[in-house]
């Protein structure tokens, strides 16, 4: 009982961050909690992979309903890192089920793709309203762009994507990455929309989100034909991410972007650097 209530606390809090940064909430669930408890880190990855996708399907319905995203725009991004996403997930698990000290090595490798994470962060600024380049092949096949209202402005604006092919591979190997680690995939997903798309901040977090939505849902089928979600984990999880993405959607207009990225750079940090220090000290013991 204590368990459940201690994940469910969890998951509350990472589901209110969540759709304000984009991140989907397995980023933070996974490698705190594969540092913090003595769980399977297969289990720890499947339940991960419920959380990004609760916390994506409860505050996607109202940014699509806000424009602030639509289908047209995610669906290139989606057929890619879908298929890599699937090859991914399988490709977690055998590692870790297959080797004897599988396990470890992904919770080590996990630390360093959070470090990498975190490095990237800080190297780059987000861009609030970058200015969109010319509309590409694939953007104008797809109509990838749109209008929304945006508060802080206290105006409607125009959007459309740039750079669609680079963002295409970049997408690829994000959704391998995602698969594999259970991570959801908003800790890349926002960069490469705000930064290499040239969407607007608000755009990029809340297309980031629909993408984790339409994305995850493939990856939890590989966990869950595998065993890797179990009721212990996931419904408690998947129960505080809900509540909290509600509380996050509506907080969404009124909380610094600042603020926001600063506390998920501190949890990327701490969850780093004892991920790495349990991979090491598995492999060495």
């Amino acid at each position: 009982m204590g368990a459940e209530l201690w994940i469910f606390l969890f998951s509350l809090i990472i589901g209110i961050v969540a759709p304000l940064s984009g991140v989907g909430g397995g980023v933070m669930f996974v490698p705190l909690l594969t540092a913090f408890s003595g769980i399977n880190v297969d289990y720890v990855r499947g339940g991960g992979v419920m959380v990004a996708l609760t916390s994506a399907m409860a505050s996607s319905p109202t940014s699509i309903k806000r424009g602030f995203t639509n289908l047209r725009m995610v669906l290139p991004l989606i057929l890619v890192s879908n298929l890599t996403a699937f090859v991914g997930g399988y490709l977690g698990l055998y590692i870790s089920r297959e080797f004897p000290e599988g396990k470890y090595y992904i919770t080590l490798l996990l630390g360093v793709l959070l470090a990498l994470i975190l490095l990237i962060m800080a190297l780059t600024e987000r861009v609030e309203f970058p200015e969109p380049g010319e509309k590409d092949r694939i953007c104008r096949a797809f109509s990838m762009w749109g209008e929304c209202f945006e508060p802080s402005l206290g105006k409607q604006i125009s959007y459309s994507a740039s750079n669609t092919s680079l963002a295409l591979v970049m997408f690829a190997f994000v959704g391998l990455i995602a698969g594999m680690f259970g991570l959801g995939a908003g800790w890349a997903n926002v960069p490469v929309l705000n930064l290499v798309m040239l969407l607007p901040i608000r755009v990029a977090v809340a297309t980031s989100m629909l993408i984790i939505l339409l994305n995850t849902s493939i990856a939890a089928w590989v966990y869950m034909s595998k065993g890797a979600i179990i009721p212990e984990i996931a419904v408690p999880a998947m129960l505080g991410m809900t509540l909290g993405s509600k509380i996050g959607t509506e907080l969404t207009l009124r909380v610094s972007p600042g603020l926001i990225r600063t506390s998920v750079m501190f949890i990327l940090f701490v969850a780093s650097a004892t991920n790495i220090y349990k991979g090491v000290a598995g492999l060495m013991g």
